[in-house]
Order: structure tokens, then sequence, then C-alpha cells
């Protein structure tokens, strides 16, 4: 589905985009005045001193060190997240190199400015490390505002991809929104044993038919080389969102690790990067090419392939990095007129390479915009956002972008906007007498859209898998798990138990999970009320509800409410965080977080401990 003329832009997009910018005129004027202070100098190098210059230059070799002392050429800041023991980060281990070599080729240099932590969601999921996942994003943030903080550099290139540490530095980087910033990925790992068994044997597992033995075969049959995760979480909505802001080269965002197109695709943001400094015509600031458009554009590209929950805590940081105030309604309203294009893993049974291979992220911006489903006239990295509607192909080793086909490679996978899987986006807003809540809707089959059983209240991921080795959850039920947000421990994902739940599920029982924690990305087919606001710790609605209370979750009305006469509910006392007076979070370093859990904004706030005002 293509077009030659100009769509108009859908109604609701029109006024979600207008409500934003007028609710975020006061601290984005702000925002781009201190970006305006910045401009009109030369390099950045020619504000040092030669004491300055002396320390940035002296471990570079010789070529390089004398353009550096001559402070005449743009000079790239490499960000980056490389460690070799998480497979998604490994293969950028040669990148810094590649970089600074194309970079004096085409007439500049480029330096390391420093690294950031990368840490897995997959290895700490049910480990008392998960509890500081969440935080690490401000902490990535921090540390690529100290890696640029020498003002030594004219641009910046970020090597990131996983959950937390695309979000941490995009807001890195924004807090230096005078300087280009392109993102580099690294790409998925090949196809292992599919999402589907793996999920499969999970269930096995945790109902004791499957050996510790054989779940380990599997795990490591689909988690077996270097690349990203192939399910569609929270690093590929990562690379889904930066392509739909323009912060990729176009068509980057699934190009396998060490391939020929990705080695090329390197050098093009290197090349690219430097071209948008102020040293030439066409500066481009990360902190213009992010605006109000952009961040709509990010989330209509969520609801559109039925993305991670997380992104809906941490694009509202992201926006309020660039002085832009976004919220779940946000979300909800754009939700109800964004069809869903794509079913991946697990909002579906493909993975990303068969995403890709059925048109991938720049399928569905095509789509987008030619259906008037996102904003067109935005800066991006390259161009404005049609310049992210082709798919890069190496031809005599230099990349080119070519058109796609009009018509899905594979309807199973992605589908033309005239014929969605779905009318409507995967995210849902909740909403009723327990709070405000964010429901992954596309993952979930309809027919368990509504769910009304008995409470069964759990204080930890635990506790709910010891009942259900017990035998005391066959049953339908909702599941409430509280002092799980980011005040009582820092809000780590709760996949745990996600097993469990399904195979309950699968057994025929009516279940629910209602939460203040998060599911992230791997979101499945349980119906989930995330990131309950406010949370337990904080005296919100979930410390009061009982076992046995009713508990109804609609996504249809998008309600969530316990069935409990409200004077009655009002009168009880609610259940307080370590009752038992045991503090669970003071080792695994969880203890030098202690400042964060305690002034760490709702998660409807970006769960920020950087924009708490």
């Amino acid at each position: 589905m293509t077009t030659t003329s100009p769509v108009a832009l859908h109604p609701v997009i029109e006024q979600v985009t207008r409500r934003i910018t007028e609710r975020s005129a006061s601290l984005r004027s702000a925002y781009l005045a201190r970006i305006e202070q910045f401009r009109g100098r030369p390099t950045r190098r020619g504000q040092l001193s030669c004491a300055n210059l002396a320390h940035a230059n002296a471990a570079a070799e010789s070529k390089t060190k004398i353009w550096l002392n001559e402070a005449q050429k743009p000079n790239i800041g490499i960000v980056t997240a490389y460690n070799d023991m998480l497979s998604a980060h490994q293969p950028y281990a040669s990148y810094p190199d590649q970089i600074k070599q194309t970079a004096l080729r085409f007439g500049a240099t480029a330096q390391v400015a420093g690294g950031v932590p990368a840490m897995c969601d997959g290895v700490t999921q049910g480990r008392p490390g998960m509890e500081l996942s969440l935080f690490s994003r401000d902490v990535i943030a921090q540390a690529t505002a100290v890696s640029l903080s020498h003002d030594a550099f004219d641009a910046t290139l970020c090597l990131g991809i996983c959950d937390k540490i695309v979000p941490g530095m995009l807001i890195g980087a924004l807090a230096f929104g005078h300087l280009p910033t392109i993102f580099i990925p690294a790409g998925p790992m090949g196809s292992g044993l599919s999402n589907k068994d793996k999920a499969a044997v999970r269930e096995r597992f945790a109902q004791g038919k499957a050996t510790q033995q054989e779940l380990l075969e599997a795990e490591s049959a689909a988690y077996h080389s270097a690349g990203t995760c192939t399910f569609y979480g929270t690093a590929n909505s990562n690379q889904m969102l930066l392509e739909a802001m323009g912060l990729h080269m176009p068509g980057a965002a699934f190009v396998h690790p060490n391939s020929p197109l990705r080695h090329a695709l390197t050098d093009a943001a290197v090349e690219q990067v430097i071209s948008l400094t102020e040293q030439g015509n066409n500066y481009r600031p990360i902190g213009h090419v992010v605006n109000e458009k952009t961040i709509v554009n990010a989330i209509i590209a969520l609801l559109a392939t039925g993305g991670s929950t997380n992104h809906t805590i941490h694009w509202i940081a992201v926006a309020r990095a660039a002085g832009i105030v976004v919220d779940w309604q946000d979300f909800d309203a754009l939700s109800g007129v964004i069809p869903l294009l794509t079913r991946v893993y697990p909002n579906g049974t493909a993975d990303v390479n068969q995403f890709e291979d059925a048109g991938g992220p720049v399928f569905v911006i095509r789509e987008l915009l030619a259906a008037g489903l996102m904003h067109a006239d935005v800066m991006t990295v390259v161009g404005d956002l049609h310049a992210h509607t082709r798919q890069p192909e190496l031809q005599q080793d230099k990349v080119v972008w070519t058109e796609l086909p009009q018509v899905s490679s594979n309807p199973d996978v992605v589908r033309n906007a005239s014929e969605p899987f779905a009318p409507t986006g995967g995210l849902r807003l909740l909403q009723g007498n327990l709070g405000r809540a964010i429901v992954k809707a596309s993952a979930v089959p309809e027919h368990a859209w509504i769910v009304r059983a008995p409470a069964k209240v759990f204080e930890s991921q635990e506790a709910l898998v010891k009942a259900f080795k017990a035998g005391e959850l066959n049953m339908d039920f909702v599941a409430v798990v509280i002092f799980q947000g980011p005040q009582a421990n820092g809000m780590p994902e709760l996949h745990h138990f996600t097993p469990v739940l399904g195979s309950l599920m699968t057994a025929g029982f009516k279940v629910a999970l209602v939460t203040d924690g998060r599911m992230s990305g791997a979101s499945g087919k349980i119906p989930a009320a995330l990131h309950i606001s406010p949370e337990a710790a904080q005296g919100g609605a979930l410390a009061r509800v009982q076992d046995g209370d009713m508990v109804e979750l609609n996504v249809h009305t998008g309600e969530l409410n316990v069935l409990v006469p409200a004077t009655e509910f009002a009168a009880r006392t609610a259940r307080t965080l370590r009752a038992d007076g045991k503090d669970n979070t003071v080792d695994f370093g969880r203890e030098l977080f202690v400042n964060q859990r305690r002034c760490v904004t709702t998660p409807e706030q970006g769960a920020s401990t950087l924009f708490n005002d």
C-alpha cells in the first residue's frame, strides 16, 4: 500500500500530538533554549585548553593525534555497551576500531568516549539482581552523560541494543541535545528453537513433566549465538522504535551480526553522522530530531507491532529528557486508532528474523505513513521519515536502499494497513478502584479479555510458585502480586511464574495477573494488568485486597476493579511493606540503590530517578 500524494493525518493522532505539545510547552522551550546555547561554536576540541587537549589526545595513534591536536576536523564520541557475556552486546567488540578507521577515511576522528553497564534481564530473572534492572536505565543515562562530559566531541554514535540500555543511552544523549547522534544496532541471532516450543518446555518443567537437563537444552537451543534474543521483547522493540524515530540508518534494526551488510551499515552510519555536525551544511542535533511528533511516531510503532509494555515506562522517561510530557492516556488514545500489523512472538509465533524477512520495520513504517497514521514531516538522521521506508542492500560493497514489495511476503507475520490483524493497537489502559494499569491486549486471546475471579494475594514471585507446587492454584483466580513496584523493590520483571500461570491457562482455568510490577516484552497469553499506580508500597489500593475478593479485569471496557463495597474497602487496614521488619534489599548491590527507591517517580511518570520535579 503506497501513495504518491500526501495523506491526511488521522485526527486522533493530530489531537494527541497537539495535547502533548501544549502540555510540554514550557519544558520543551527551556530544553531547546539549552541546545541553542551550544550553537555556532567551532569544533568542540577548539574550546579546550592545551592541557585539556594533551590529556584527551595522549593515547591516540600518530595520524589521529595530529588531527585531534589541530582541532579542525569533527571528532565522534563512541558510547558503547560492549561486554562479552551478553549475546546482544558481544558483537560490539570490533565496532570502535571499525568506526575509527572509517572516520579517518571520511576526514574525521573517533574516540571511545566511555562505556555503560549492560545487564540482561534474561540472566537475572527471578534473582535478586533483577531488582537493579529498572534503575540501571538511569545509571546508563548518567554514564552516557559522563562519557560525553569532556565536551570534546562533535557527534555521538551509541552502541547499545537491549532493554534498559537503549532508553538509558537515549536519555543521556538527549542531555547533550546539541550533538548529532546515531544509534548503531548489532542485530539478532539466527533463529533457533522456536519461541513457542521453548515456552512449551518451560510449562512442562513447571508441571514436573520435563527434567532440568531438558529445560537447559531447550533454552540453549533458543539462545545459541551472538545477537539479540529472537522474540519481540523489549530489546527488539527498542530497535523498532529507534527506526520509527529516525535514529538508525534506515532498515538497520534486524540485520545479523558480522554479516557484510551489517558491517557496511556501520560504515554508513559513521559517514552520515559526520555529515550532520555543525562543520557541515546539514546540522541535525538529536534534540531537534527528537520532538513531540517523533515521540508520537515511536508510540505508534510500538502499538502497531504489539511491542513491549516496558516502553509505557521507558519512552515516557525518554520524552521527558527532551522536555516532552507523555502519559498513559496518550498511549491509550493512540491505541484506539492504530491497527495491529504484525504477529511476532509473544504476539504470535514468528520471530524477529521472520519479521524482517516479511518486510520488517520499514514495511510497517511505510504502511503507517501511507495510511495517514504517522507523522511524515519529521527530521531524521537521513532526511524525513519516508527515507525509512526502503530496505538496505549491498551492491558492489556499498549500501543502497531499495523499495519494498507492495504486499507482505508473509501475511501471517506482517500485513498491509488495509488488512490488519486487528483494528486497534496492542496496549490498553485499565483503570478503576485498583488504580491505573497497562495491559498488553495483543498478546492475549480475546476470549480471555474478561476475567472475573477471586483474588489470591502474594507478596513475592516465590510465594506464588510455592502455592502452585502445593496444588493450591488449580482453580479460577486472579493472582494479585503486590510490593513489586519501583519504590518497593525496584520493580523487577515477574517472569519467574509465567510458566506457572501459562500452564494453568492451558489446563483450562481462567487466570489473570494484577500487579504493581512489570512483565515486559515477553508478556504472553496471560491477561495481566501491569504497573498499577499507585503501587502498594505507596498505600495504593492493591495493599487492601484480600484473598477471596472478587476482582474483574475487562480489556474491552478498560476497567480494573475489586468488587467490594466502597465503604468496606476504604475501611480496611492496608498491608505494609516488610511488615515483619526484615529488609530483603540489602544484598547483591541492592543496598546501593536505596535512595533511588525513595525518590523514584511512578511508572506513568517514567519510573525515573532523574526527573522527579
